[in-house]
Order: C-alpha cells, then sequence, then structure tokens
C-alpha cells in the first residue's frame, strides 16, 4: 500500500494523499456514557473521519476578529486543532442532520476546558445544515455529524469526548517535530517527507488538503470501533471486488508544502476588521 502511494506521487505534479495513522502518543481517558438515542432513517455511516486543521494555513486568511474566532487571541495557535469527527459512507458520501437534537453546552461542561485549547473555532460563526443562522463551531458539528454517530457513538457528551481522546492518543504535531518538520515556520517540505514521517509513527495514512501551498487539514480515519484504518477518497465497484482509490488530485498538494505560522490578529474584539 504504501509502496503503491510513493509511486503515485512520483507520477503526479500535484497531489492529495490520504494518511491513516496509527500509533498512539499520551491520551486523555474519557469515559462515554450508555446510550441515549436511538437511529435515524439515514442508513447507518461505514467509518469515520477525524479531521484537523493546521491554524497558520486557516488564520493567514482570517479578515475578521471576533470572541469566538481562535485566531484572534495575543498568540498564534502552535499545534493542529480539531476541525470535527465525521461519520462518512465508502461511496464519499456522508450522513448529516441525523436527528433533531440540539447541542446543550451543559451536557459538556467538564470537556470545556479541552474543547477551547483543542478544538477552537477558527471563524466567527459557523452556519448549519440542520438549522438557520450561525452559531458556535462545536453545535454546528454536534448537529451536522454528530448526531449521525450513533450506535458507535451514543449522545453528545461521548461525541465530543471520543473526538478529544483520537485527537490526544494519536498527536500529529508531536509525531511531525519528532521527525525533524517543524511546525509553525515558513520552511517548507516534500509532501513525501511528511507522509514518511508519519508512516514510520503510525503505519498508515491519512488524506492531506492544502491550500496556496500550505497544509490545510490533515484527515485520519478509523473504523466505528476506532481502529485506524485507510482513508477513503471514492471507491468503485468492479464486478464483485470493490477498489478504494487512495490518491486524488481533486484537493492537490505540490510536491513541496509549508506549515506556516501567522501573525495574531488582535484580542477577540469583535469590532476589529482586518483589511485584505
Amino acid at each position: 500500500m504504501v509502496a503503491t502511494a510513493f509511486r503515485a506521487l512520483s507520477l503526479l505534479p500535484s497531489v492529495a494523499i490520504i494518511l491513516t495513522a496509527v500509533a498512539a502518543t499520551e491520551a486523555a481517558s474519557y469515559v462515554l456514557p450508555a446510550a441515549t438515542f436511538s437511529t435515524t432513517a439515514q442508513r447507518e455511516f461505514d467509518y469515520f473521519t477525524l479531521a484537523l486543521q493546521w491554524p497558520g494555513t486557516y488564520c493567514r486568511r482570517t479578515h475578521r476578529c471576533c470572541s469566538s474566532n481562535g485566531c484572534c487571541g495575543l498568540n498564534p495557535l502552535t499545534d493542529f486543532t480539531i476541525h470535527g469527527l465525521w461519520p462518512d459512507y465508502y461511496d464519499g458520501s456522508y450522513p448529516s442532520c441525523c436527528k433533531d437534537s440540539d447541542f446543550d453546552e451543559k451536557k459538556i461542561s467538564s470537556l470545556l476546558p479541552d474543547l477551547r485549547k483543542y478544538w477552537p473555532s477558527l471563524s466567527c460563526g459557523s452556519s448549519s445544515l440542520c438549522h438557520v443562522g450561525k452559531g458556535l463551531f462545536w453545535a454546528h458539528e454536534w448537529e451536522k455529524h454528530g448526531t449521525c454517530s450513533y450506535p458507535s457513538l451514543k449522545d453528545e457528551y461521548s461525541y465530543f469526548a471520543k473526538a478529544l481522546d483520537l485527537y490526544l492518543k494519536y498527536n500529529i504535531t508531536r509525531i511531525l517535530n519528532n521527525d525533524g518538520i517543524f511546525v509553525g515556520t515558513d520552511e517548507r517540505y516534500s509532501v513525501g517527507t511528511i507522509i514518511s514521517a508519519i508512516i514510520k509513527a503510525l503505519g498508515t495514512m491519512p488524506f492531506l488538503e492544502c491550500s496556496h501551498g500550505s497544509l490545510q487539514e490533515l484527515r485520519l480515519c478509523f473504523d466505528k470501533d476506532f481502529k485506524p484504518r485507510d482513508c477513503i477518497v471514492q471507491t468503485s465497484i468492479q464486478g464483485n471486488d470493490r477498489v478504494d482509490y487512495k490518491i486524488t488530485s481533486r484537493k492537490s498538494c505540490p510536491r513541496s508544502i509549508s506549515l506556516p505560522t501567522y501573525s495574531p490578529l488582535g484580542n477577540g474584539d469583535a469590532s476589529l476588521v482586518i483589511s485584505s
């Protein structure tokens, strides 16, 4: 599998690569409660994607600060942050808004310190396909994706606790730094070097997504019992066989990419608008 990925990398001038991460670093432990809601009409998902975002790439594009925008602190964010934990289908689609279960911050009050640190919003509000208007980033992720995570995750607390657990267990920032890939600089690294570092530490391959030559997201995939697995970009049925395509140029990365830092934009001042 790994050899195939590197052969394809040598053939394509720009690629987006999948990586599924497997090895553990230190992790916090969260106890998950029993089931509290039932399944819905949408068919059950096939696997999970843990989407991690690199703040330097996102925050360089920020033009407006507000109290909810993690890009607007006094100091730049220096670790990957969580975008979401997403139930996905093998065919590339995904379920959404599976249950009318509104986000309730009180249900995850014990997780809030870690959520603020590891899962900040990098914008001033998130629109939701499930409800009209904008709201908290966590509300958007729970209502759109978390409500579809049954039966693996039973409720709102379980959803956020498991995302934090996986994030801390598979610490991508530390893995890259330990292999001489230093995030938060303008140094450029070959995509192959980044892939090699993660393969060496974890054994399998995630999906990389870039924007303007910088790493924007890194996604790890898991079976429904949270065992690491390869991410799937597209599945094709050929006869009785399922063929999973693990490299795509759909969201391309050049051969060398950066994980840049950014200049802090303010201090949560909702009135601050930064010109482009």
